[in-house]
């Protein structure tokens, strides 16, 4: 398992979006490799088997299913990595919280490149481009991701449902073709409505795009094809957020790698798109 970018948040984002796979002796020493951040190169694989509570073997097991071949090499991707900013001390509250919440978002957007690969972007929009129709499904937070999905797909000229309504998304998962996609957004990638109406879009042959914050999910695992990105203990209570920025920004480069693909018809569908726009415009 290759870490496509070692600098910034590469290393942790890459951590965090497999720390679900891990069990729970393994994800204390992920943990630890989240906290020490670049400072791990001056632990031997004691002293994170110490801090972690746990053993050396498990240590280099957790490296191992985390994709390393094993401990010296995650130090060497740890040794790339440029140091993490701390979180702010400032006394006053409204400071504070603004610098971290600037925090968690820098690093969620870092570590995109991490996650997402070209490869694995030009598969998705691959699939999207050859859609008759496209429902974009989203609940809760990503419900706001889902409908901006569905705006930017729409003036590129697509045919896309994007229901407010969970209840209407899962009617509509079904009465997809094999022609049709179901790109689903959810954070957790466990979020019921959402992996049940990927569900029922495969089940009626459609195939689905997953953007999701963790790379093995109950939605990955019903997805043909899975986007990784987000934010997860960055900060207490604001990861959802820095999640929501990570994956709107594989929306926008997911759209312009779509604008590439259909050329002539998309500008001409952007052009439209545009005009509506102006005429809503003082």
């Amino acid at each position: 398992m290759e870490i496509h970018s070692a600098a910034g948040g590469g290393l942790a984002a890459h951590v965090r979006a497999h720390l679900s796979e891990l069990r729970d002796t393994e994800a204390r020493v992920a943990h630890v490799v989240l906290d020490q951040g670049a400072e791990l190169v001056h632990l031997s694989v004691s002293d994170v088997a110490a801090l972690a509570g746990t053993a050396p073997s498990t240590v280099v097991r957790a490296c191992q299913r985390l994709g390393f071949r094993g401990y010296q090499e995650l130090k060497i991707a740890a040794a790339r990595q440029a140091p993490s900013p701390e979180p702010s001390r400032d006394p006053d509250p409204a400071a504070r919280a603004l610098a971290d919440t600037v925090r968690a978002a820098r690093e969620a957007l870092d570590g995109v490149t991490a996650t997402v690969t070209p490869e694995r972007l030009r598969t998705a929009a691959g699939l999207l481009d050859a859609a008759s129709r496209v429902l974009v499904v989203g609940a809760g937070l990503s419900g706001a991701v889902a409908l901006d999905t569905a705006y930017r797909l729409r003036a590129l000229g697509f045919a896309v449902d994007a229901p407010a309504d969970p209840l209407t998304a899962q009617l509509a998962a079904p009465q997809l073709t094999a022609a049709g996609v179901c790109l689903a957004v959810s954070h957790t990638g466990a979020t019921r409505s959402t992996v049940d109406a990927a569900r029922r879009a495969r089940g009626a042959g459609a195939k689905v795009v997953a953007l999701t914050s963790y790379a093995r999910s109950p939605l990955s695992e019903a997805a043909d094809c899975t986007l990784v990105a987000g934010g997860q203990d960055l900060v207490f209570g604001l990861e959802t957020v820095a999640s929501r920025l990570a994956h709107l920004t594989v929306i926008d480069a997911l759209t312009l790698t779509l604008l590439g693909l259909r050329g002539a018809p998309a500008e001409a569908a952007l052009r439209l798109s545009a005009d509506v726009t102006v005429d809503h415009s003082y």
